[in-house]
C-alpha cells in the first residue's frame, strides 16, 4: 500500500545530440537551438538544448512505466525552469524521481523531480495516477 512520503525509484535517461535529431525529425520541431551549436550560442544559450517536450515525454515515460501504463495517468504537469544542455559528443542525464504526496480514493499524487547535471530543469512537476 502506498503511503505519503514513499519514494519512487529514480531513473536516468541519457540524452545526446542523436536523440535530439531523432526527436526533431519525429516531432517536426527543427528549431536550430536544438541542433546547431553556433546558432544556439548566438542567441545566448550555453550550447544546444533539448526540446522541452522531449524532457516532458521522458518524465511521462517515467510516470507511465511506474503506473503500469498510460491509461492510469490522469494528470501530468510541470513548468520548464532550466534547459537541458546537450554538448556535442556527450550523453547528458535527465534524472527523474518522485515522492508520493497524496493517497486517496484510488489515486496517488506524485511530486516529481527532474534534474540534468545536478540542475533542476522542471518545477512544480506533478502527476495524478490511478492505483489499484
Amino acid at each position: 500500500m502506498m503511503q505519503i512520503g514513499d519514494v519512487v525509484t529514480e531513473r536516468v535517461f541519457p540524452i545526446n545530440r542523436g536523440l535530439l535529431k531523432a526527436y526533431a525529425n519525429a516531432s517536426g520541431d527543427q528549431n536550430p537551438i536544438h541542433q546547431d551549436e553556433t546558432f544556439a550560442k548566438s542567441v545566448g544559450l550555453p550550447d544546444v538544448i533539448a526540446h522541452g517536450m522531449l524532457t516532458m515525454a521522458l518524465v511521462a515515460k517515467f510516470v507511465t512505466d511506474w503506473a503500469g501504463g498510460s491509461a492510469a495517468v490522469k494528470e501530468l504537469s510541470a513548468r520548464f525552469v532550466k534547459p537541458v544542455i546537450v554538448p556535442a559528443g556527450k550523453d547528458v542525464d535527465l534524472t527523474v524521481s518522485a515522492v508520493v504526496s497524496e493517497v486517496g480514493n484510488g489515486h496517488v499524487r506524485l511530486d516529481i523531480t527532474a534534474t540534468s547535471a545536478g540542475v533542476k530543469v522542471l518545477g512544480m512537476s506533478k502527476a495524478l495516477v490511478v492505483k489499484k
